[in-house]
């Protein structure tokens, strides 16, 4: 091959690693450009008074004084709305007495209406308290309070005519024209009286990361997921660790080349590629109950989790071991030898030493992989509401966790449309925590390179 043909090669390989890198960079923006700005939304965003009533009334935070005279400025506001209905609510029976096609229309209509203006300002003052802590209080969020706007404002239809049903949006205004009630969609359901009564501001809620949830996470933040998913990712790496790094040394420096040995190593091929279901269903089998073979618990806990995701992990740790182990050269083993070093000497001295950069990237896609892991605590360790647990408690009480949590919250929870933000905030925590992690333990790969480089 001549120099000419050579450069046209080496060009074309740099283009196309180039052209590769730059899919992937745009690739991983693209998932987590959405996941970062939605999920942020937990933490930032344009909150009510009725965000500051739930601080001040679970959490213990804020200024009661300052708040005290916001709510007396909004209740007077408020007043003016409820004081229109209140109005309108003689003329709605008068009509039913009078003209009951119209009335019992508009009292049907009413009651929908009267659910989100509730939605909206939660309980008017004087009522008495709801059991449920969500209809306690009103809309927390300005988004979501002119949401609940748009809907107190507009009747939806369904349309037929072109044979598929199409939604359509109608003014509520017009069905109560003639009404006192009409006054109260000019007057006071707008946007910008809507603002003097719920005065929205922005906020940083760091509450969303170190507060408890609160009525199946209505509100409050995340803090037992976020403690639950340290425990597990922790707990297992703490177990995975150790075995996967003996038995990659046992395999290399101490087993021959016999075909049991094979047989094993290829087993442990096979079972970094199980579905980790299986490994969920295994430590159901041999971790909890009275009747099972390793009885840990008789129910779920964090330590049949750490356990399960211990052994979900542990191919990972004991291939890249492996690997970091064989890319040492011999003439380090050799030499150390040479020097009248002990066969153990050699490997705890000399060999593992160099082999560590190596051994930390199996350990950082392993740990990722254990963070976000679902269907394996499913079984063993997870529950989908819970308060956070000491460390005392991890051989007898299950722990939430973020990721089956955002499982649950996304397919489950009866107000799914209700609580998005919650979810990506969720997804945005985990994210962040698994970047942690991996950044942590590649900081510390390139400072042992560095020191073993001198």
């Amino acid at each position: 091959m001549n120099i000419k043909s050579r450069n046209i090669l080496n060009h074309s390989f740099t283009g196309f690693s180039v052209f590769a890198v730059l899919i992937m960079v745009l690739s991983l923006i693209a998932l987590l450009g959405p996941i970062i700005l939605r999920g942020a939304n937990a933490y930032i965003f344009k909150a009510t008074i009725e965000h500051e009533k739930v601080l001040m009334n679970l959490f213990g935070r804020g200024n009661k004084n300052a708040l005290t005279k916001e709510t007396a400025q909004t209740n007077t506001a408020r007043a003016e709305l409820y004081s229109t209905m209140d109005s309108f609510e003689p003329e709605l029976e008068e009509l039913i007495n009078t003209d009951p096609e119209r009335g019992y229309a508009l009292d049907a209509d009413y009651s929908e209406f009267k659910i989100a203006i509730r939605k909206l300002l939660g309980p008017r003052p004087g009522e008495k308290t709801p059991v449920m802590m969500r209809d306690r209080y009103g809309a927390t969020r300005w988004d979501k309070s002119l949401e609940i706007l748009s809907n107190a404002i507009k009747i939806t239809e369904w349309d037929y005519s072109t044979g598929m049903g199409v939604e359509v949006f109608k003014p509520r205004k017009a069905l109560y024209k003639g009404t006192k009630l009409e006054k109260a969609f000019d007057d006071y359901l707008t946007e910008d009286y809507l603002k003097t009564m719920m005065e929205p501001g922005w906020t940083f809620y760091y509450g969303f990361l170190t507060d408890a949830s609160f009525d199946a996470h209505f509100f409050g933040g995340v803090w037992p997921e976020v403690i639950g998913t340290l425990y597990l990712t922790f707990g297992s790496m703490l177990l995975a660790i150790p075995a996967g790094i003996i038995a990659a040394i046992y395999l290399v420096e101490y087993a021959g080349d016999t075909k049991l040995i094979a047989f094993i190593r290829s087993c442990i091929g096979t079972l970094a590629g199980v579905p980790s279901v299986v490994f969920g269903l295994f430590g159901l089998a041999c971790f909890l109950g009275n009747d099972s073979i390793f009885s840990v618990s008789e129910n779920s806990s964090v330590a049949a989790g750490c356990l399960t995701l211990a052994l979900l992990v542990l191919p990972t740790i004991i291939r890249a071991t492996e690997e970091a182990i064989r890319a040492v050269p011999n003439s380090y083993k050799e030499g150390s030898v040479g020097l009248g070093a002990t066969k153990w000497e050699c490997i705890s001295k000399v060999i593992l030493p160099s082999a560590l950069p190596g051994i930390l990237t199996g350990i950082v896609i392993s740990m990722g992989r254990a963070a976000g892991e679902t269907a394996p605590i499913i079984f063993t360790a997870a529950v989908s509401v819970g308060k956070a647990i000491h460390i005392g408690d991890i051989f007898s009480q299950p722990t939430p966790a973020l990721p089956w949590n955002i499982y649950n919250l996304c397919t489950e929870h009866q107000e799914v449309d209700q609580i998005r933000y919650v979810q990506y905030g969720m997804v945005f925590t985990l994210v962040a925590i698994v970047l942690i992690l991996n950044l942590s333990a590649i900081y510390l790969r390139a400072r042992v390179s560095k020191n073993l480089r001198g």
